[in-house]
């Protein structure tokens, strides 16, 4: 009784109402204004289409990406060549991101996997104790920015576009490294931003330790290359399943926000992709900047990256729809590889690894720094495309 008066004394109960208020006002303005232009029922029957639509052709193709890549993945940590990459990348850790050798596991794993790779890694003590305060934080930024990478990069070189012999790959491995850029600037300038107020000590008293991290096998090798592949390919199930709602929810309501009516002297007939295009009526207000940050050469292509901030599957599924509008170029492939693959969700990822190592007060300068990286990464990927295609 006295819990339920003092929750009556507080404020709890009229907060709720605001905030229920406020989600109304919201809820109604949005879909109250696409009914108002499309018609109820055609606004609907988009909603259904689109995400039936997304879900057989775009989830399931994406699955089966996820569950290939996750049996490769998993043969690559069981026969030692994660481990060979790992020494391979360690001396780069230091000079580029201000990390420890062993941090290029957690690179290597999350490119392999998703962010939340790198949340059991930070929590594991034998190799949490490698790192000072400042660098096991930064780790946050440093696994986000290659979450999903062998995806998307798989992905975005599997795609044709009509009438283009390019070899999509080149624009890929170019979005590859605008990643690397956007990491190692997010990495560093989220170090930069806590380093006065986290301590610069050791997780653990240790701090000169032979930095090795070891995986131990059992049983023959087909045994071990049976399991390895089947439980990397049920991985890659759970991890498919798993981006369905951001694939279904996210993108129906940007696609629907990004594309116009299909055919204009039939007008709005409830088809998949119809839509009212505000996102690009609002890009194309200051279009001059995102053409001369990463060359879009149309304001529907802006709804990329705003996708992938809360989930890079979801914004995989914006890429088809793009080609089938002609609109996509190997340019605009590497800039979307760049920023999906750097940027790759850290919105809904980012609060619950800080959480995870009990830093959640940092998360507002987590996110600030990964922006930034972010957005450096695509401009980092268009020019160096611009460059290599002007000397070849």
């Amino acid at each position: 009784m006295s819990a339920l008066k003092s929750i009556k004394q507080s404020n709890f109960l009229q907060q709720r109402r605001y905030e229920a208020i406020l989600f109304l006002a919201v809820f109604f303005g949005i879909f109250g204004y696409i009914g108002s232009i499309m018609g109820v029922t055609n606004m609907l029957n988009t909603i259904m289409n689109t995400a039936w639509d997304l879900l057989m052709n775009t989830v399931f193709y994406i699955m089966g990406i996820t569950v290939l890549s996750g049996a490769l993945g998993k043969l690559l940590i069981e026969f030692g060549v994660v481990r060979l990459l790992e020494i391979i990348l360690a001396p780069l850790m230091r000079p580029l991101f201000n990390l420890p050798g062993v941090a290029s596991l957690a690179g290597v794993l999350t490119f392999l996997s998703d962010n939340p790779a790198i949340i059991s890694l930070s929590n594991d003590k034998s190799f949490n104790k490698y790192f000072k305060k400042v660098e096991l934080i930064s780790l946050t930024n440093f696994g986000t920015a290659f979450g999903m990478g062998l995806i998307v990069i798989t992905f975005m070189s599997t795609l044709k576009i009509p009438g283009n012999t390019e070899n999509l790959f080149l624009a890929a491995m170019i979005g590859l490294f605008g990643a690397i850029t956007g990491a190692i600037i997010s990495t560093r300038l989220m170090q930069f931003l806590i380093k006065n107020k986290i301590g610069q000590t050791s997780t653990d008293e240790t701090v000169e330790l032979d930095e090795t991290i070891s995986f131990k096998s059992e049983g023959g090798v087909f045994i071990r290359f049976l399991n390895s592949i089947l439980d990397g390919g049920k991985s890659g199930v759970n991890l498919g399943l798993a981006i369905i709602p951001g694939v279904l929810i996210i993108s129906t309501m940007v696609m629907m926000l990004t594309f116009g009516v299909k055919d204009a002297a039939i007008g709005y007939q409830g088809l998949a992709y119809e839509g009212v295009p505000l996102l690009p009526e609002l890009a194309g207000k200051i279009w001059w900047l995102f053409e001369g940050l990463f060359g879009f050469e149309s304001p529907e292509l802006i709804a990329f990256p705003i996708t992938s901030l809360g989930a890079v599957g979801a914004s995989l599924s914006l890429v088809k729809a793009f080609i089938a509008d002609g609109i996509v170029t190997g340019d605009t492939i590497a800039v979307f590889t760049a920023m999906g693959m750097c940027w790759s969700g850290y919105l809904s990822t980012h609060t619950a690894m800080l959480d995870t190592l009990k830093f959640r007060e940092l998360t507002s300068k987590a996110l600030l720094s990964h922006t930034i990286g972010g957005i450096f990464a695509g401009v980092v990927a268009h020019y160096c495309y611009t460059a290599v295609y002007y000397f070849i």
